[in-house]
């Protein structure tokens, strides 16, 4: 007797028997029982639909929708008029993200039952994905990741299966620096893939924009070799292993001291992926401090702050640009990036870097009296005595009596602060508290209680007064009374 003939005698009811303990097991949602007695009823009769269709709906359940999607396919080719078959056929499609081919199956099941509300209702989801699916496309075109990550969501509500729908996703995480989610959905579909392309491609590209170069180039490798056509992992691996060489020739030339062409370097790295804002953050940085060797300044201040642009928590970046703020007398912007760097890390050495730019800051907003009196800060007793006689003799108001009131009045004022300078420069105490940033009117240091006058007179000697007199058309010299 062959195996058809023998299901419709002893093998029909032992079929049945276990087809209802299949379904005993399925309302108690023991899924795996259920699947293992649906088999066997199954291997009894194989040419009947419902078991089939009920095995189905079992491996469904357990998240299985490929084979699920194999045993619906078989139960509509044994009977075209199973509606629930065709349901399950489409559910399947759709859980697997072909939402296309759902839509078919749903609209046999509707030809078979127009008023059937659940092939309605799939129908409609089916439609949604396609959908989600136009919608995504278009916005990764334009680069807008954020839209496609929430078309990606809706759709996966319908199709949680989808592999393409969850790479899509990912990638977009990637894109938008969102790394452990990235990781985290690539990582999900290794474990049950782990030859599989995409992920692997994904995988990389996180450690790449999280800039472990290496790291990446190994998995894209491993990408092109389960799909040696991958076009985004060959992009990927090209431009991760040239922005590996870029970055460690310019680190070679910067410790060799060679700075133009570290900056040459670091440049031509910075062209390669505008992508990788971690990479090209530190790209930035790196040739900031080249600058700052080369004492270009200004630019290495524009490199630090495309640097923080990139990766607004790169402290190396902000110490580098508040150096050079330093450097530059730009006190209050230097003291605004070493808070943000305390704020970030409180150690002692960058409480230090901001007390010391505080400092600098109240000091510059004060007179300068090294300024006024045109000397280095390092000058000599002597220095600041030469520049005094030089400057009090240039400003002194006799000096300038056929000038306009204007004039008198200004110059008057600059021979005060020339006064002013040489009172503190010329003594000690008062120079050493003036460098260090301490208040002048404290100890009784009042700046307004001295006479220009009389400093000149003290310091120029003589017996009585003082005046200056022409010796010619715009000549003077000096003469005591």
């Amino acid at each position: 007797t062959d195996k058809g003939t023998f299901c419709f005698t002893r093998g029909r009811g032992e079929a049945e028997s276990f087809k209802e303990q299949g379904n005993a097991y399925y309302a108690k949602k023991d899924y795996n029982e259920a699947y293992n007695y649906y088999t066997k009823a199954i291997d009894m009769c194989p040419k009947n639909a419902s078991y089939y269709g009920n095995r189905a709906a079992t491996l469904m359940m357990l998240g299985r929708f490929r084979e699920a999607l194999g045993d619906a396919q078989q139960s509509v080719r044994l009977d075209d008029s199973f509606v629930r078959g065709h349901l399950r056929e489409g559910k399947c499609h759709l859980s697997l993200g072909n939402a296309m081919a759902a839509c078919r199956s749903f609209q046999r099941a509707l030809e078979l039952d127009h008023k059937n509300a659940q092939a309605q209702q799939e129908f409609k989801n089916a439609n949604a994905v396609i959908e989600y699916e136009k919608i995504a496309e278009t916005d990764f075109e334009k680069r807008d990741f954020r839209k496609v990550v929430f078309c990606m969501d809706r759709a996966l509500e319908f199709a949680p299966a989808c592999h393409r729908f969850k790479i899509l996703k990912a990638e977009c995480l990637a894109m938008l620096g969102r790394y452990p989610e990235a990781q985290s959905v690539a990582s999900d579909i290794l474990r049950m893939d782990s030859t599989n392309a995409d992920a692997l491609y994904v995988r990389g590209l996180c450690l790449y924009y999280e800039d472990c170069i290496e790291k990446a180039v190994q998995f894209f490798v491993q990408a092109l070799r389960m799909a040696p056509d991958h076009e985004k992992a060959c992009v990927a691996c090209r431009n991760a292993k040239a922005l590996k060489a870029k970055k460690e020739d310019g680190n070679k030339a910067f410790k060799e001291g060679n700075y133009k062409l570290a900056y040459e370097l670091y440049t031509e790295a910075l062209g390669i992926d505008p992508n990788n804002i971690k990479t090209n953050a530190k790209l930035y940085c790196n040739r900031g401090t080249v600058n700052s060797k080369l004492r270009k300044l200004d630019d290495a201040i524009e490199d630090c702050t495309n640097a923080v642009k990139l990766d607004d928590t790169y402290i190396k970046a902000y110490l580098r640009r508040a150096q050079c703020y330093m450097d530059t007398e730009q006190y209050e912007e230097a003291v605004r990036d070493y808070e943000k760097v305390y704020q970030t890390e409180k150690t002692k050495e960058h409480k230090q870097l901001l007390k010391n730019a505080q400092l600098e800051l109240k000091k510059s907003k004060r007179k300068d009296y090294y300024k006024i009196l045109g000397v280095d800060k390092n000058a000599s007793e002597d220095e600041i005595k030469k520049a005094y006689r030089k400057r009090a003799l240039m400003h002194h108001p006799d000096r300038h009596s056929g000038a306009s009131a204007e004039v008198q009045k200004e110059e008057e004022k600059k021979f005060k602060e020339v006064g002013e300078a040489f009172t503190i420069l010329s003594d000690p105490k008062k120079k050493t508290r003036y460098d260090s940033g301490q208040d002048l009117d404290e100890e009784g240091m009042n700046m307004g209680d001295f006479d220009a006058n009389n400093i000149f007179k003290a310091f120029f000697g003589g017996p009585g007064g003082f005046s200056f007199e022409a010796s010619g058309p715009g000549n003077f010299f000096f003469q005591f009374g």
